[in-house]
């Protein structure tokens, strides 16, 4: 018969799937019991909406069954007291009193990609939301990150609206259907429609604080939907975000892409590269006979584009589907092979990409 040393013993093996660090070191096994073949083991997660809950309890099984194959593994899965929560961040923090979380610290983010407008009406966070989606569709670990402050809409497009669990490690980010992982200002407010009616330097926090104080752990692409505009908020994600990258959404109305120009013209000051500009809202395709109808007329972003030296990433048409979509939080379902070019750019760009430091912000 198996004893509870062995068994703890052989799950010292089984890793927190985003922290990456045993369940035993991170003190995550609460009780083990054993009545001859049955064995109940108690797993207390750091937050009881755990997306990996199901990994973990496998993980568990497989561990205890490599000690004896016949074994009869129950596992129970609970979430740990404040006070298990507390000595684990001061375990993660070498023992330190902070006051922070200690996400920064464990987040591995491979690339930053800002999503940037210039002016708001262009579609900026559909396009943010569709980018998101399309590289989570080919496999990658994606999230959302929503600098918008003043005007989020993330949370409704992919149609995710409870609020994030406090872990011990950090806010935890709601994950979208899709698996994407979201964190805006929306889920934290009592009434989606509530307005936040707050100055520069509260605005600027809260972008710090979805960086710093939440637990994205490890992500291949972090989009960033930021705010329209270049002050205050636009400025605290390229100055403190390791962005990697920058993506601008411009339509093909003279006004647009002259507001577009300022915002490039600031990627350019803060030396932040331009990865390509996106038209959107280009063109409309009759629904009886075909025809491409230029609303807004030819637009001029393929020239600003050779402007600014970097690429064109083609034209995204007004689509009632989008807004169908978008409207019930299922944008994660729209295909369009016009967008295309734009996620295989992001995706090949952070497969060669290297982890981003998580330690940018000024004091």
């Amino acid at each position: 018969m198996v004893s509870v040393e062995q068994i703890r013993k052989a799950l010292e093996g089984v890793m927190d799937p985003e922290i990456h660090r045993s369940i035993v070191e991170l003190n995550m096994v609460r009780e083990i019991k054993v009545k001859g073949k049955k064995v109940d083991v108690t797993i207390a997660l750091t937050v009881a909406t755990c997306p990996l809950q199901g990994s973990i309890a496998d993980d568990v099984v497989k561990a205890v069954q490599a000690l004896d194959p016949k074994l009869e593994v129950n596992v129970t899965l609970t979430e740990m007291t404040d006070e298990e929560k507390k000595a684990l961040t001061e375990k993660l923090q070498g023992g330190k009193q902070r006051k922070n979380f200690p996400a920064a610290q464990l987040n591995k983010i491979k690339t930053v990609v800002a999503v940037m407008s210039g002016k708001g009406g262009v579609g900026k966070s559909t396009v943010a939301a569709l980018l998101a989606a399309g590289l989570r569709r080919k496999g990658l670990r994606v999230g959302v990150l929503d600098a918008d402050i003043t005007g989020p809409s993330i949370p409704l497009l992919f149609g995710v609206h409870e609020p994030p669990a406090m872990g011990a490690v950090g806010i935890m980010p709601p994950v979208s259907r899709g698996g994407v992982k979201i964190m805006s200002i929306n889920l934290l407010l009592r009434d989606e429609g509530q307005a936040v009616i707050w100055r520069g330097p509260l605005i600027t926090s809260a972008i710090q604080q979805f960086w710093s104080d939440v637990f994205w752990g490890d992500l291949d692409v972090l989009v960033v939907d930021m705010p329209p505009g270049t002050s205050d908020a636009a400025l605290t994600v390229m100055q403190n975000l390791p962005v990697s990258g920058i993506i601008l959404v411009t339509s093909p109305q003279d006004l647009a892409e002259m507001v577009v120009s300022k915002a490039a013209d600031m990627a350019k000051q803060m030396k932040t590269p331009i990865w390509g500009i996106v038209e959107n809202m280009s063109y409309a395709i009759c629904p009886h006979c075909g025809e491409r109808i230029d609303i807004f007329g030819k637009g001029k972003t393929e020239a600003l584009a050779a402007k600014f030296n970097t690429a064109f990433l083609g034209q995204l048409p007004i689509d009632p589907e989008i807004s169908k979509l978008g409207d019930s939080g299922e944008i994660e379902a729209y295909l369009n092979t016009a967008f295309e070019p734009t996620v295989e750019m992001v995706a090949e760009k952070a497969s060669k990409a290297t982890t981003a430091s998580p330690f940018k912000f000024r004091v």
